[in-house]
């Protein structure tokens, strides 16, 4: 009996987070907020869950909008579940909350954050403040879109004549399953920031102006993707606007693919510059970044590390000679710039290293986990040079093993004296357990307080999780996230 008292009193205990707020939202309706208890802003993708399973998941505002009939008025348990945050179980092991629903009325949660990144919330789809507008709250953004967007693939975004273009891939739309999957794209002002919202003007189709625009029209079957989206002068010192673009009937390698150019005029991308299907690396790809070195001004292209480059002139970019990987000669016993060959892999370098022919200080490949020494393997990558650290910094995603919470779910952050290298040290700073978050880009046009605060997004999807279950309106979206580079954690890079 004294065992039991005790647990009794530490499940009525373990609510005591609870906070009363003082806020009149609009009837039936009853509102749960849950706020990070570090900044107090609100925490999207969590989810509550009845003990009859009606789930709710909190909005970009961390908000849920309660109604059930037979429910209101009646003390109720959630479950509370979410990647990234915890709040303490009871004394019989369950993490929830309880609230009494009373139509109008709000209460709060606090919640700790486990991650070192902050989720600010989704930046595509619908009902990103849907419960906000349920309960009668203010809203930055419209909980749909003109263009009806969805879901958003692999995001990717330049400044480009004065605002920021997107493009993102296959793309989602109320009216059937399938939708725009030839690219969608759109702009935005220069002046936005991700915690009020990114308020995109989507290039819509000139002869039906409700649909999305295929930017990559082409009249074979199959989806088109962009990657290694850039800028760059033309030879009369235009800005242009440029990527690589294949065309896929599967993850495998693409029935046709090449360079492609925006065309100011049309409002779509064409292809410039064929490619053989066999070439596999001398074009743009990866996330794209400028580096600007004793060698000249170049771009250099994350896949996942830096280790293709091309010079940052467009008549080198449609040049297949001109690109350059970055090699260990064993021959010479070091790493070189080259031509002929495609680049030294992670995996490759292990094994060099393993066979004694390469020395470990001569590894440039080689991050591993801070807390723990094992090899992060990574699947994708966005590298940027960081002011407020003075280095080049990573956000990476890596390639799950069996230890891991996710196949691809983890993302690390690491730093570097050199965009291609060596990397060292990464620390964990977002997990999706069960889940997916992959093609992570880190948007430095985002960052604030000379780059001490960065955002990044990634595709927050089931797609090769093994999760049956996707949360309402977030799967298949673009989920952003705060980094503050000043958090104590983050000194753990540099002990």
């Amino acid at each position: 009996m004294r065992t039991l008292f005790l647990c009794l009193m530490l499940f009525t205990l373990s609510y005591s987070l609870a906070v009363a707020q003082p806020i009149k939202v609009q009837a039936p309706y009853f509102g749960i907020h849950l706020v990070d208890e570090a900044t107090g802003r609100g925490v999207p993708l969590m989810e509550l869950r009845t003990v009859n399973d009606i789930r709710c998941v909190t909005d970009n505002a961390g908000w849920i909008a309660f109604y059930e009939p037979g429910l209101m008025g009646r003390e109720l348990f959630f479950y509370l579940s979410g990647p990234g945050y915890e709040k303490d179980k009871d004394g019989f092991g369950f993490v929830g909350v309880r609230v009494t629903p009373k139509a109008g009325e709000t209460v709060t949660f606090k919640l700790k954050r486990t991650g070192i990144a902050e989720r600010i919330g989704r930046t595509t789809g619908q009902g990103m403040y849907r419960d906000s507008e349920l309960l009668g709250l203010p809203q930055p953004l419209p909980n749909i879109n003109p263009a009806g967007v969805m879901g958003q693939d692999s995001v990717q975004a330049v400044p480009y004549h004065g605002k920021i273009f997107w493009l993102w891939g296959d793309t989602n739309v109320p009216q059937y399953p399938l939708g725009n999957f030839r690219t969608t794209c759109a702009t935005s002002p220069l002046d936005g920031t991700a915690e009020k919202g990114l308020a995109f003007d989507y290039f819509m189709d000139q002869a039906d102006p409700k649909k999305l625009r295929a930017m990559m029209p082409v009249k074979e079957q199959g989806a088109v993707w962009l990657f290694g989206l850039l800028t760059v002068a033309d030879d009369r010192g235009k800005e242009v606007l440029m990527a690589h673009y294949g065309r896929h009937k599967s993850l495998a390698k693409p029935e046709e693919h090449g360079v492609a150019q925006f065309n100011d005029e049309r409002g779509v991308f064409e292809s410039v510059l064929p490619l053989d299907k066999d070439e596999e690396w001398r074009f743009p790809r990866g996330n794209a970044v400028r580096v600007k070195n004793a060698e000249g001004d170049w771009y250099y292209f994350a896949m996942p590390f830096c280790h293709t480059r091309v010079k940052a002139a467009r008549a080198s970019l449609l040049d297949t000679a001109s690109y350059e990987a970055l090699r260990f000669d064993e021959n010479l016993k070091d790493w070189v710039w080259q031509r002929e060959n495609g680049a030294t892999t992670q995996g490759e370098e292990t094994k060099l290293l393993l066979a004694g022919k390469m020395r470990p200080e001569q590894a440039m490949f080689q991050i591993k986990d801070v807390d723990s020494g094992k090899l992060v393997r990574m699947h994708n990558t966005s590298i940027t040079w960081n002011a407020w650290r003075k280095k080049w910094i990573m956000i990476g995603l890596q390639s799950g093993d069996r230890d891991s919470p996710s196949p691809l779910g983890e993302v690390w952050y690491a730093e570097a004296d050199a965009a291609e290298g060596p990397w060292r040290k990464a620390l964990k700073v977002a997990s999706h357990p069960r889940y997916s978050f992959y093609n992570p880009v880190h948007h430095d046009f985002l960052d604030a307080d000379v780059g001490r605060v960065i955002y990044f997004q990634g595709t927050w999807s089931l797609e090769f999780s093994g999760n049956p279950l996707a949360p309402a309106r977030y799967d298949y979206n673009q989920l952003m996230y705060r980094l503050d580079l000043a958090d104590p954690r983050m000194n753990a890079l540099h002990p």
